[in-house]
This record gives C-alpha cells, sequence and structure tokens, in this order.
C-alpha cells in the first residue's frame, strides 16, 4: 500500500473521530438546553427555590456558585503558581522533588467523595469551619492545585531555553527572568489550566455535599456586612451550590415542577460555564498582548 494512501486512510480515520467528538459534545448541549432554556426566566435567575410549591427559582444557588469560584481561584491562583514555578525553575532533582511530584499525581486521582469526606472530617468538624463556603473553597482547592501545578510547571519548561539564555546574558535576574521573560510566555497555559480547574468548580457536587452543605440561609443582598450571617458575602455560610441543587432535586425534590427546575438549572448551569470559558480565554489573550507589549518597551 503506498503511503498517500496511507495517509489518507489516516487522515480520514482522525476526521471522523474528531466530527465524532464535536457531534457527541454538539448533541450533549443541545439536549440540555433545548430541555431547560423554555423554563429560564429573570424570576426564575433571581428568585428563591421553593420545597413543596412550584415556580421555585435559583438565585441563591447561583450566586453561591460564582461566590464560590471567587473564593476557590483566591486560594488556588496563587498557590498553583508558586509551587509550578518553583517545580519549574527552583527545585533541583532529587528525592524531595521526586516527593513533591507524587503527591500532585496522587492528589489529581483521588475521587470527590473521599477528598469531600477528607475535608468533612479534618476541615468542617476538626477546625471547626463547619459547613461553609470557605471549606468547600479548602476542598475545590485540593482538586484543582495538581492540575494548575502541573500545568504552569510544564508551560514553563515549554518555554526555550534560549530566552532564559539570553535574560541571563542581559544579566537579569532570576526573577526577573521568571516575571518578565518565561510568564508572558506561559501565561496562555496558565489561562487554560485556571479555565479547567475553574469548570471543575461550577460542575463539582460530591464533595461540596459534607463541605459546604445542602442549604443556604435567606440571604440579605442590602447586608455586606461579611460577619453577618445573612449576608451573601459571608464565606462562613452554608451555601448549597447550583451542582448541589440539581442533584437534590433529582434526588429529593417535593415540588410539582422538580423535573422543569433541574431542566432549567442544567441549562444555566452549562451556559454559564460556557461564558467562563469564552471570558477566560478572552482575558487570556489580553493580559498576553499586554504582558507582551510592556515586554517590548521594557
Amino acid at each position: 500500500m503506498k503511503a498517500k494512501t496511507i495517509d489518507k486512510i489516516a487522515t480520514t480515520i482522525i476526521v471522523v473521530f474528531s466530527l465524532l467528538i464535536v457531534a457527541v459534545l454538539v448533541g450533549l448541549l443541545a439536549f440540555i438546553l433545548v430541555r431547560g432554556l423554555s423554563h429560564v426566566n429573570w424570576s426564575f435567575l433571581t428568585s428563591v427555590p421553593q420545597t413543596i410549591k412550584a415556580g421555585g427559582g435559583i438565585g441563591p444557588q447561583l450566586f453561591n456558585s460564582l461566590f464560590l469560584l471567587v473564593l476557590t481561584l483566591i486560594i488556588t491562583i496563587p498557590l498553583g503558581l508558586g509551587a509550578g514555578i518553583y517545580m519549574a525553575e527552583y527545585a533541583k532533582p532529587g528525592r524531595f522533588t521526586d516527593a513533591v511530584r507524587l503527591v500532585v499525581e496522587v492528589l489529581s486521582s483521588f475521587p470527590s467523595i473521599v477528598v469531600g469526606l477528607f475535608g468533612l472530617l479534618l476541615i468542617v468538624n476538626t477546625f471547626g469551619f463547619g459547613f461553609s463556603l470557605f471549606s468547600g473553597a479548602l476542598v475545590l482547592t485540593i482538586f484543582n492545585l495538581p492540575l494548575i501545578v502541573r500545568i504552569t510547571e510544564q508551560a514553563f519548561r515549554s518555554v526555550p531555553k534560549e530566552q532564559k539564555e539570553a535574560g541571563l546574558a542581559l544579566g537579569l535576574s532570576k526573577w526577573k527572568i521568571i516575571t518578565s521573560v518565561l510568564f508572558p510566555v506561559a501565561i496562555p497555559s496558565i489561562v487554560t489550566g485556571t479555565v479547567l480547574a475553574s469548570g471543575r468548580v461550577f460542575g463539582e457536587a460530591a464533595a461540596l455535599l459534607f463541605t459546604a452543605g445542602m442549604s443556604t440561609p435567606r440571604l440579605d443582598f442590602s447586608d455586606w456586612n461579611p460577619l453577618s450571617p445573612t449576608s451573601p458575602i459571608n464565606p462562613f455560610r452554608p451555601a448549597e451550590t447550583l451542582a448541589v441543587h440539581i442533584w437534590k432535586i433529582n434526588s429529593e425534590g417535593l415540588a410539582p415542577d422538580a423535573a422543569e427546575i433541574a431542566a432549567g438549572a442544567s441549562a444555566v448551569l452549562v451556559i454559564l460555564v460556557l461564558i467562563f470559558n469564552l471570558f477566560a480565554r478572552w482575558f487570556g489573550n489580553v493580559l498576553y498582548k499586554a504582558l507582551t507589549a510592556s515586554k517590548r518597551t521594557g
């Protein structure tokens, strides 16, 4: 068989598999959106859920999901970037480095239910943070750290050595090379890792059942005191997220329109993830261009 024929066959197979993956994704999105968008309106997005009556909404759960995302990223991004930069630029080959890399790999393969139970025993009970947004953010940090650490390390290692050597030849310090030479090149990959980690925040339910809780106090959006139990920005209050709410409705919902609420909430969750992905990629491109421009002018 000629090489051109083999190449055509291989190309056809790859294209077919790619189209199959796209078709599965499009079909899944179409099923969720067509089934749920008809139930989505402004009242649905802003009103509180109902336990036994029809017409409930997802307002507090939607806010909790967004607030939990912010808390998790505030904790995860500095830790993940610091650990990834250390592994790529400062850590010397040896037992300690191998042990750190092994811990990162093990953490990435832990089942979410196990991490949730760990969070329940240690964070919720032992440390006394209770069922709260902060407890959920700490548990999600355990999930997201391995991904961000790995991607940050790989992004920095993928920068050509010539760029680093050029910085050293100019007399730049190691930290200056990291911030001015390596980081602008690595930022697209880091943003991609952050987007993937954020998607897990939106979709995680099992771990949050044991840490953030399955209920939300009645929130007073005019109360912005972070220590108030009814304040929406209080990180130490129980908080049912959108994913947990969907699971709760499907498993024990008593409202007559529980199926419609679950379908609408699923559609909102999918749209939220898509919007965040598009925004994060746009922000990554803007940040990359800004860093590149400042590097040229500097």
